[in-house]
């Protein structure tokens, strides 16, 4: 590549909150005069914005990098960010010679010849991603990261050993980007979001998502939270959420048994789980609930399995993922006794899966007959209340409705996870 890079081309991989990332590098490659293109082969630039927690997220980075590799013009230069970027750096340098640089967080994506920065033991940069301007949304919803890092330990999860301890931003930091993205809806999203402004005591201080929520809900028609830890989820949060008009609760949860749960150095157990939730349904009966689950985890035995069973069927939850244990080095679960045999975990996988989907299908059915309001996001896909953006089911809508805009729209049938709508009025088939 001669002379400076004109055109960027961006992969990303993983979570909402990557996706946050990428679009703040996005917004520094647009004031430094780069022009975006969503063919690669006609990049100077080609960023894959990685995820490395879990084994096939990792195998999906790697496989993304070479692809790109092979599509990439010859004068382009190929960037390598992200998680995995941040915990792997000298070791993916040496192994993908085809990489030009490996950037860490905080690093600049823009390279000006090939080389390797080794990330793995650098200190939390100064030039921040939380800190980056972002260009307006180019869809009617956004995802905003409050805050970077985690100060848990959870037995089975690398990510505070490379995203660092949480940091909080500043309130108005937060707002002013609600502002610029100029979107109908805005997705808070942190590694830990009900633990915002812990770490700020004398600034923030513990309770401060109840504040902010309000504050961000002001200033948009919907606000939507994804990752709560159960039990941060106070009685004030449960009012803000409410408040928002959005009753949405993706608690994260990963199992229900206390001991397996102690084992994994997590909070709580499935009875306490079903009383907040049948809490919340008291409060608002439409409320829409979202968790994930681990299983195999090292010590699962049957009758932890049956638990999680047991508590899938009677929290009847709106959506669900299960998702097999993987190891992960550095963690305290890597050297744990009591590892389940992958055959067996495929088979508890398979059951609570099959569980699952009748729940939603079900739950789904329920709306066939109802008027629903929905947020058109592009020409015949909407979402109402109870779809998160990415995440869920859809809601299918006549095309002509107009993106951007919320409609009234009468469901007239369902299919696994996606509702099908139409015109109020026009009547049920």
């Amino acid at each position: 590549m001669t002379g400076q890079p004109k055109r960027f081309y961006v992969e990303t991989l993983g979570c909402p909150k990557n996706q946050v990332d990428s679009e703040k590098l996005i917004g520094t490659m647009l004031a430094d005069g780069l022009t975006a293109t969503d063919d690669a082969s006609e990049a100077d630039v080609v960023v894959v914005n990685t995820c490395a927690f879990i084994e096939d997220a990792r195998r999906e980075s790697i496989d993304t990098i070479l692809a790109l590799d092979e599509k990439r013009a010859e004068s382009s230069r190929l960037v390598v960010t992200g998680c995995m970027a941040e915990r792997y750096g000298d070791e993916l340098a040496s192994a993908l010679p085809e990489v030009d640089l490996v950037a860490g967080f905080g690093v600049p994506v823009v390279p000006v010849g090939r080389t390797t920065i080794p990330v793995s033991s650098t200190p939390i940069p100064t030039f921040d991603l939380l800190n980056l301007p972002r260009p307006k949304s180019s869809v009617p919803w956004a995802y905003v990261k409050i805050a970077e890092g985690c100060d848990r330990s959870c037995g089975f999860c690398a990510i505070p050993s490379f995203r660092g301890p949480q940091r909080s931003r500043d309130v108005d930091a937060i707002l002013a980007e609600v502002d610029q993205l100029q979107v109908t809806e805005i997705v808070l999203v942190a590694q830990d979001l009900a633990s915002y402004g812990k770490d700020r005591p004398d600034e923030l201080g513990a309770g401060s998502i109840v504040d902010l929520v309000s504050k961000v809900s002001a200033r948009v028609p919907w606000t939507r939270l994804l990752y709560l830890y159960p039990s941060d989820l106070s009685d004030e949060l449960i009012d803000a959420i409410l408040a928002t008009g959005v009753p949405y609760f993706d608690l994260s949860l990963q199992h229900v048994s206390k001991p397996l749960l102690r084992r994994m150095r997590r909070w709580g157990d499935g009875e306490r789980f079903l009383q907040r939730i049948a809490d919340i349904r008291r409060r608002e009966p439409g409320a829409t609930f979202r968790s994930n689950f681990i299983v195999g985890y090292p010590g699962e035995t049957e009758a932890d399995h049956d638990q999680l069973l047991d508590f899938v069927s009677e929290a009847d939850l709106d959506w669900c993922g299960f998702f097999a244990y993987s190891p992960e080095e550095g963690t305290y679960a890597y050297d744990l006794d009591g590892a389940v045999a992958p055959e067996l975990v495929r088979q508890r996988l398979a059951e609570l899966t099959e569980m699952q989907d009748a729940i939603t299908a079900r739950r789904r059915d329920l709306l066939i007959g109802s008027t629903i309001e929905v947020l058109v996001d592009q020409p015949g896909v909407a979402r109402s209340r109870r779809e998160a953006p990415e995440i869920d089911g859809i809601v299918e809508v006549p095309s002509d409705l107009a993106v951007g805009e919320f409609h009234e729209v009468l469901v007239t049938s369902a299919l696994g996870p996606d509702l099908m709508a139409d015109h109020v009025g026009a009547g049920v088939d």
